[in-house]
């Protein structure tokens, strides 16, 4: 038995025993533009979020707890270019933090065995949030979700 699924990247859950993760690190970038003024400060305006960025680090142990099947799974949705949705939470309350798109996935596999197995399998995931036009993710995906209960 896995154990609890603490997120999920798309169809892909990262588990406590298995495909697990160490740490999830965001990055919200907000510009403000700069307008010169004539003797005085320059004035900031505000010009919206330009973009989010999560990075999912953790550690596989392939031949003892598995994993391996979900990253390479990623990386593939990652060659075909599927934004997938990033969900957190448990099963009695979960957070939709909206359709990521994969940026680069980066392994470094340690301890191989004779046959050249690695035991150890570092990974970092990059995400970048995929933007919709004028509507939020959440927005824009959750009627859909919302019609297969009704």
């Amino acid at each position: 038995m896995p154990g609890p699924i603490p997120m999920t990247l798309g169809s892909f859950a990262f588990e406590a025993i298995g495909f697990g993760y160490d740490t999830v690190s965001r990055r919200v970038q907000t510009p403000w533009a700069e307008i010169a003024v004539a003797q005085t400060l320059n004035q900031h305006q505000w010009t919206g979020p330009t973009s989010e960025e999560v990075s999912i680090r953790g550690v596989l142990f392939p031949a003892e707890f598995g994993g391996q099947d979900s990253l390479d799974g990623i990386i593939a949705s990652a060659m075909s270019g599927a934004p997938l949705m990033l969900v957190s939470g448990n099963d009695a309350e979960g957070v939709i933090h909206g359709t990521f798109t994969i940026q680069s996935v980066d392994e470094d596999r340690s301890f191989h065995d004779a046959r050249g197995q690695p035991h150890r399998n570092s990974y970092s995931i990059a995400l970048k949030r995929y933007g919709q036009g004028g509507a939020t993710d959440a927005a824009a995906t959750l009627p859909p979700i919302l019609s297969l209960f009704g």
